[in-house]
């Protein structure tokens, strides 16, 4: 018998062990029939968020800082010398224009006033008798008993009291406007703050510390700066409309009120080359106080359905700007744009490469390149629909 048949002869190898490794063959041969084939590396599929390219109105802003200023602030001063008599008001008291607040010792002023008045019924008692006089003098002169001259003295007497008596008239008026300025009343409504004296204190007209200070909150206004090169803007918008002004935190995160700017300052600031705004709020619930810093937010204008993508969807690349665009069969296209305002999450395109409705991504564009294949997740929108985010880009 050949080698071949002695190797197979039941004395050389087992047939169980035949069975075995006919067996053990079979499986890695089955287990290796079902192993997916390598993807090539140019199908490999990018993960990524996207959302659409969409057209609204969006408000156009600019943003200064700024401070918060009461709209009226007057020290409350003493006009007349005397003893503090009475104070009628509270500390941090809301007051109207007219209210009284305190009352100086009148004595004086009005021992004045009697004086003034005194001299002035004494002026007119001798002024009534020179008129007599004059009557009589001019009736004897016409029947030459009595001069010319005395005629003419008594003319001159007439005349001399006339005037002082005028003199006592305006004398009695300024004793009258002395001991009105005895009771202080406040100029204008408004708050007012903490008064710096007490009552019995002596207080003179040329002190520099006054009583106290009153300020208007109702409304309240606030000053900002913006760069002079905003300038053209608002002056090519107009002020034909009061513009919108809305008042945010310093940093940003709180609304506080919303106004209209009032004016704009009639220069520019050489040092800062900004130029200074005024705005005015109602400030009803009182959230603008004087010294506040704020985050004015001017509306300029609204631009009216204009094509606009997330922010966080544009890159920026070699040759500008760009954003990725996912095509219907999956693949990614890179597309030059430019942008101009940013609001809320999205900015303005004002290119004509994309169009309303594409889907660009907004995560993952660190592993794309053109042509590159992905996987879609849409993106809901993070805070209402794009018109509530609109609104709120234009009041931030």
């Amino acid at each position: 018998m050949s080698a071949v048949g002695d190797f197979f002869r039941p004395s050389t190898i087992s047939g169980k062990a035949v069975i075995a490794v006919v067996v053990i063959a079979a499986v890695a041969i089955g287990v290796n029939s079902f192993q997916p084939a390598p993807k090539r590396a140019g199908e490999v599929t990018v993960p990524v968020s996207v959302e659409k390219v969409t057209r609204q109105d969006v408000p156009v802003t600019r943003v200064g800082y700024g401070t918060v200023r009461a709209f009226n602030s007057v020290v409350l001063k003493v006009r007349v010398d005397g003893a503090l008599q009475k104070i009628l008001f509270k500390e941090g008291q809301d007051v109207n224009e007219g209210d009284v607040l305190a009352q100086i010792d009148p004595r004086p002023y009005q021992a004045a006033l009697n004086q003034a008045l005194a001299k002035k019924s004494q002026d007119e008692a001798q002024l009534a008798k020179a008129r007599n006089d004059l009557r009589r003098f001019t009736t004897l002169n016409a029947s030459q008993f009595a001069s010319q001259q005395s005629l003419e003295n008594q003319q001159t007497t007439v005349a001399g009291l006339e005037a002082a008596l005028k003199s006592d008239e305006a004398a009695v008026e300024n004793a009258r406007v002395q001991l009105g300025y005895t009771t202080i009343s406040a100029p204008v409504s408004g708050r007012i703050g903490l008064r710096a004296a007490d009552v019995g204190n002596i207080m003179r007209a040329a002190d520099q510390v006054g009583l106290a200070v009153i300020s208007t909150v109702h409304p309240i206004s606030a000053i900002f700066s913006l760069p002079a090169s905003e300038l053209p803007t608002l002056t090519r918008v107009g002020f034909a409309k009061p513009m919108e002004v809305h008042a945010y935190t310093s940093d940003d995160k709180e609304k506080l009120a919303s106004g209209e700017l009032l004016t704009v300052d009639s220069a520019v600031d050489e040092t800062s080359g900004s130029v200074k705004l005024k705005a005015t709020f109602q400030n009803a619930d009182n959230r603008l106080w004087p010294g506040q810093s704020i985050s004015a937010h001017l509306l300029v204008t609204t631009e009216k359905n204009a094509l606009t993508v997330p922010a966080n969807a544009v890159q920026r690349g070699p040759t500008g700007l760009f954003v990725y665009v996912v095509g219907a069969d999956n693949k990614v296209a890179a597309r030059p744009v430019e942008t101009t305002e940013t609001f809320g999450n999205q900015v303005i395109v004002v290119s004509a490469s994309i169009a309303e409705g594409d889907m660009v991504v907004t995560n993952g564009q660190s592993r794309l390149q053109p042509g590159s294949k992905v996987s879609v997740h849409t993106e809901p929108a993070a805070k209402g629909d794009a018109k509530a985010e609109a609104v709120k880009g234009g009041e931030r």
